[in-house]
């Protein structure tokens, strides 16, 4: 499809609420971006084959630093290994109906191991900066794949609780020293009796800075965007206490609010990572 200059969308009302930029370039790719939404409730259609195969050449598709293609990810389908690790990561039970799960995995351990077969030294692994850029690059892998499915029609959500319990996920999975779990994915298709809703973001001024960091044009993107999000709940029927910042707050309060995450550092050293 060939770009042309839109000056309105409904998809741009629907992300941006009254605060849509005025133009915007428009192909397929970026009308299939525009347009995501977390959908947790999935039909029981099976995915068409070869949709693993796709999302994964999507995601090796994408960025890696140096080549370096630190991530790796472990496909779940079979429903028991399902149900346990919906259990380890807050009971969420649309990890139970999603006919595909994937667990995206930071894997340092696959680079120390062919050093390793050559007797090379990778010092270099125990480093903070290794493991972030593991953790990058399995995110930039998962979202390459996240649009070639939805590209396919297919619903997708994160599952960041899959960090709660993370040692119980890496023995679950049989993880090697130096392989961290991220996040996880739900893939399916979207059940059509619960259409999922696209959700408003910031105003663009709110996180676009041009050439320097302008913090005084924050605070009114972000009390325009309560409005628009209290607008978006009211719409949705959502009982939501307080507004974005209501909620935003409420879950960084402290440590007693990141669902056991808060050991993280200290997981990450039983995972393998000594993180120098």
């Amino acid at each position: 499809m060939t770009d042309t200059v839109i000056s309105t969308q409904d998809i741009l009302r629907q992300r941006y609420g009254n605060d849509a930029p005025e133009t915007l370039l428009r192909n397929g790719t970026i009308d299939v971006i525009l347009s995501h939404r977390s959908v947790r409730s999935y039909s029981n259609e099976p995915l068409p084959e070869g949709t693993l195969e796709t999302m994964i050449a999507a995601a090796q598709s994408a960025a890696t630093s140096s080549n370096l293609q630190t991530w790796s990810v472990v496909a779940v389908t079979d429903p028991e290994r399902k149900e346990r690790l919906a259990t380890l990561a807050g009971n969420q039970n649309h990890i139970r109906r999603a006919p595909l799960f994937l667990v995206w995995l930071a894997d340092l351990n696959r680079i120390a191991r062919a050093a390793d077969a050559r007797e090379m030294p990778h010092e270099g692994l125990n480093y903070l900066e290794m493991w972030l850029v593991g953790v990058i690059d399995a995110a930039l892998a998962a979202q390459n794949a996240v649009i070639a499915a939805e590209s396919l029609g297919l619903g997708t959500v994160y599952i960041g609780a899959i960090r709660n319990r993370p040692l119980e996920v890496a023995a679950e999975l049989k993880l090697p020293p130096m392989v961290m779990p991220v996040f996880g994915l739900c893939v399916g298709r979207p059940n059509p009796a619960r259409p999922a809703a696209v959700k408003p973001r910031l105003p663009q001024e709110a996180v676009l800075h041009r050439e320097e960091y302008h913090a005084e044009q924050i605070p009114p993107a972000v009390e325009r965007y309560n409005a628009t999000m209290s607008a978006f709940y009211a719409a949705q029927g959502m009982n939501v206490e307080g507004d974005w910042v209501d909620h935003s707050a409420r879950r960084v309060a402290g440590p007693e609010s990141l669902s056991g995450r808060d050991v993280l550092r200290e997981v990450l050293h039983r995972l393998g990572f000594q993180l120098k």
